[in-house]
């Protein structure tokens, strides 16, 4: 039975699971149906100007003083996986349309390199400044962690702040507590238009 989460709530992850080392963060979203006019096609394209809006998960890798070491240590479609090959990105997704995990982190945890201490996720609307996309555009957004070896899902958090004009947001972490490995729900939203620019905020 999956632990459901509130904004703010930490719960261990390895504690009580001995033995978990390899684990899936599953990440989705749904973009808002517009009501009224467009018919079929305008409830396939709301919002910016009849894009969809494609949201990117990414994890930032970070050290002991919660800062980024390499940019190497950024994971996203750009950089699928990382240099030690403990944390995998298993791709893009365009539009986040259907149920389920629109994009998903295969992470193995006893692989990680002892100098990375948390793993931040992160989701931002790519190119939202020139597409006027904002997460107010976005709901049904949760984080999930599944146990890669029984298919069995640990830890569920639905994202439920209103998140109008935030353009990423920090969704959750995973970090070290001594010898475990423990959640945090963060949900926090940010301004920030891009990537490069929540990864500036932990150089």
């Amino acid at each position: 039975m999956a632990i459901n989460l509130q904004k703010g709530q930490r719960v261990d992850l390895t504690k009580g699971n001995p033995g978990l080392s390899k684990i899936m963060v599953g990440l989705g979203w749904d973009p808002v149906q517009k009501s009224g006019g467009g018919g079929l096609l305008g409830s396939l394209f709301g919002g910016g100007g009849g894009a969809n809006i494609d949201c990117d998960a990414s994890v930032i890798m970070l050290g002991e003083n919660g800062k980024l070491k390499s940019n190497k240590d950024v994971i996203y479609f750009g950089n699928l996986k990382s240099s030690d090959g403990s944390v995998q990105h298993t791709g893009d997704n365009l539009t986040g349309a259907g149920n389920g995990d629109d994009e998903q982190v295969l992470i193995d945890l006893s692989r990680v390199p002892a100098h990375i201490h948390k793993m931040v996720f992160v989701v931002n609307i790519y190119d939202s400044v020139k597409r006027k996309q904002h997460f107010g555009m976005i709901q049904n957004a949760f984080i999930r962690v599944v146990n890669s070896g029984n298919n069995q899902e640990l830890i569920h958090y639905n994202l439920t702040d209103n998140y109008s004009g935030s353009t990423s947001l920090i969704v959750g972490e995973i970090y070290r507590h001594g010898s475990d490995w423990k959640f945090a729900a963060v949900g926090t939203g940010t301004a920030s238009p891009g990537l490069s620019d929540v990864v500036r905020s932990y150089s």
